[in-house]
């Protein structure tokens, strides 16, 4: 199996969800997971092991439970001593359910940490699986600004010194929201999904040339800043070309790859005078739109085809 990119400390994780330790091993703090997915041992608890995946946290819901307790003492026991034997990395009972003698000894036998929660199954599933699938995501840094815009998560890219934090603090007056300067952080948290945020050393700072470090939340207030956010549109500023044909319709959408998700993105060429931070606001606003299935370039060139077509009747 190919070594895990990631992986999350199972303390942390019961910590997360205000689970309450059963036995756990003296080395918790070391114990770690890799795999976003949970299960939900049935099939193996009746001793079918093939194809069983033990990196996975294992879940002892309530259908569970009930077959342990309808088992006798002889069939319980060798129940427990093979499922613990697998090298579990964490196991949870669910419900409310107190765990059963036999299985607190075979966690204790087997040195898998063992926790029970009053949250019932599918919640406790739900929950887990977000948590993990952000935790262990695929991610890279890039260099850039991400702000939120009218609820849409907009990362700006570009050169250094051509006005990135400069526009974000001119957005963050207006009364959106800054979520990272300088470097963003983006995971892909699902197959739809890239969510950016910012490293943890220089959240909520923005880099002024001319006057240094700004804590923007200290500023502006806490409703100025946002810890992470989905990436909605990708906005590369570069220096404005004269020679270059920049578009003007907008009917063509051009995308960026980010970890391999497409992610819409346009250029917005930068010269005196032009004020970005309202362009960045009307950009977002069109991107709304065209995900509500509104697109104003397609209803525009619908106009002019229609007014070329009546004059020729005429």
């Amino acid at each position: 199996m190919e070594k895990p990119k990631y992986s999350v400390v199972v303390k942390n994780i019961a910590e997360e969800f205000g689970l309450n330790p059963v036995w756990v091993p003296e080395d918790i703090s070391t114990r770690t997971v890799f795999r976003s997915d949970l299960s939900r041992p049935g099939l193996p608890l009746t001793g079918f092991y093939k194809d069983f995946e033990n990196e996975r946290i294992q879940v002892i819901g309530n259908m569970e439970s009930s077959y342990l307790h309808s088992l006798d003492k002889e069939k319980l026991e060798k129940s427990m001593e093979d499922f613990f034997s697998h090298e579990l990395v964490m196991v949870v009972v669910t419900a409310g359910q107190e765990p059963l003698p036999e299985m607190i000894r075979a966690a204790e036998k087997y040195r898998t940490p063992l926790y029970a929660t009053e949250m019932y199954t599918s919640r406790l599933v739900a929950g887990m699986t977000a948590y993990l699938n952000v935790e262990l995501a695929d991610r890279i840094t890039t260099h850039g600004v991400f702000v939120e815009v009218y609820g849409e998560g907009i990362l700006i890219l570009g050169e250094s010194g051509i006005g990135k934090s400069e526009t974000a603090i001119e957005l963050v007056k207006r009364g959106h929201r800054l979520i990272a300067d300088d470097a963003v952080l983006l995971k892909r948290v699902s197959d739809r999904s890239i969510v950016g945020s910012a490293p943890d050393v220089i959240r909520h700072y923005i880099e002024l040339r001319g006057i240094g470090i700004v804590d923007v939340r200290r500023i502006f207030g806490m409703g100025a800043v946002k810890e992470t956010e989905k990436v909605d549109l990708c906005i590369q500023f570069e220096p404005w070309d004269s020679e270059k044909q920049y578009e003007r319709f907008g009917l063509e959408t051009d995308y960026t790859d980010i970890l391999g998700l497409k992610i819409p993105c346009t250029t917005i060429p930068v010269r005196p005078g032009r004020n970005l931070a309202v362009i960045i606001e009307i950009a977002a606003m069109n991107n709304r739109q065209k995900k509500m299935g509104y697109n104003t370039a397609e209803e525009f060139t619908k106009r002019l085809e229609e007014s070329y077509e009546k004059k020729e009747q005429q």
